[in-house]
Order: C-alpha cells, then sequence, then structure tokens
C-alpha cells in the first residue's frame, strides 16, 4: 500500500523569534486551517517554544517537528528533530557536527538570496549538510532564488525542501514540503535525508512584506 505523501511547512516562526509574533497556538491553528499535515517550528536560535509546541500538537493531534534556526558564520541553518540547543555563530560544518550529534539533520536555509543571510559560498565545501531549502516563501527575488536554489541542491545531490519562513500564522504553507513518509517524526527525518520529498510553493505577497518591516520597526525603535 502506497503512503500518502504529508504536507509540511518545514520554516516556521513563532513569537519566540524576535521578530515574530504567532502564539503557538495561532500557528498550529493556521497550519491545520490551511491544509497541513504538519510543520517544524524554526524559530531564530531559540528552543523556547518547542516542549510547549509538541505538547500542544499532541492534544490537537498535529505533526510538529522540534527545530531551530541557527545563526552560523555563513549564514543560516535549519536544525530539525533537535531538542537541545545548538550554539550560534560556529563555522558551518562545525554546526552540522553539533545538530547531527544532537540527533537532528541540517538543511541549509534560503542559500541564496539577496536581502538574507546565505550561505552560498561555503556550501559547496561543506560534505556533511542533509539538504536545501530550494523555495522559501520569503526569498527576494523569489523566482531566480528559488531557480538558483535548485541548481545548487541538484549540484550538490541534496534533498530539495520548503519552507514558507512564516513570521505571521497567516504565511504558514505558502510555502510546504510533501514528504513520503508515515507521520511519526523519525520517519519524516529519515525520508527528508533520503531525498523522498517534493517542494512546492509561492512567494509571500508585497503587502505582507511590507507589513513584516512595520512590525519590525515596531518592535525595535
Amino acid at each position: 500500500m502506497s503512503i500518502l505523501p504529508l504536507k509540511i511547512d518545514l520554516h516556521v516562526h513563532t513569537c519566540y523569534s524576535v521578530d515574530a509574533m504567532s502564539s503557538l497556538k495561532e500557528t498550529v491553528l493556521y497550519a491545520k486551517k490551511n491544509g497541513l499535515n504538519g510543520i517544524a517550528i524554526t524559530d531564530h536560535d531559540s528552543l523556547r517554544g518547542v516542549r510547549k509546541a509538541l505538547k500542544l500538537a499532541d492534544r490537537m493531534r498535529f505533526i510538529v517537528i522540534p527545530g531551530v534556526e541557527v545563526t552560523t558564520l555563513q549564514g543560516h541553518v535549519l536544525a530539525l528533530n533537535i531538542t537541545t540547543s545548538i550554539p550560534q555563530n560556529l563555522g558551518l560544518a562545525e554546526t552540522v557536527e553539533k545538530i547531527h550529534e544532537a540527533g537532528g539533520i541540517a538543511v541549509a536555509a534560503h542559500p541564496i538570496v539577496f536581502i538574507k543571510s546565505q550561505i552560498k559560498e561555503r556550501i559547496a565545501s561543506v560534505s556533511n549538510l542533509d539538504g536545501i531549502e530550494v523555495i522559501n516563501s520569503s526569498a527576494f527575488p523569489f523566482s531566480l532564488s528559488t531557480r538558483l536554489n535548485r541548481e545548487l541542491a541538484e549540484r550538490l545531490n541534496l534533498p530539495q525542501t520548503a519552507g514558507s519562513d512564516a513570521h505571521h500564522a497567516s504565511e504558514i504553507g505558502t510555502a510546504y514540503t510533501l514528504v513520503e513518509a508515515d507521520s511519526g517524526v523519525d520517519e519524516i527525518v529519515e525520508a527528508i535525508k533520503k531525498g523522498a520529498v517534493f517542494p512546492f510553493g509561492k512567494s509571500i505577497s508585497l503587502e505582507t512584506r511590507v507589513r513584516r518591516v512595520a512590525f519590525r520597526l515596531k518592535r525595535w525603535i
């Protein structure tokens, strides 16, 4: 019997990221409303919301992959299926090693973009990455970034993933990854690592980009 693929947004931020605002409950509710089977919570260098999110997901019968978006000296990496902190501001290769030691997998986040931290220059020299995020709804310019990311993943023969990089709940599911796996987190992560994944998605709207900027200015001023 074939397994129906799971629809999972692998890059979602909550109020535990300094530049995002959605509560954990709101995040899960919107994800379910938008037709997803699950999400990966990947707040910036923080696991503070993960334990609460896992309890909430269990009550709401929804898949939550615990994770974090780690800041490295060469850009950002999504650490998926971890519940222990990963030090920030290490080299890319060392960060990936730390993620593996913690039992997770490492996916290069938005490797080629023009208004986010990118790690294109170092990826080719790092042999222990588990995947490349080829579609990131927040990337700009979206179409060019997506094409270049795909070319990079194909050149390195690495699995391709997609995530919205949502910073507000309404953005969740703008991009997502179809994963051929059962609903267990370990099985999902193993499927990602093996490349049993198909990325899909589109860009967030200009209105959403403006709203993000306004929110950040309001929080930082």
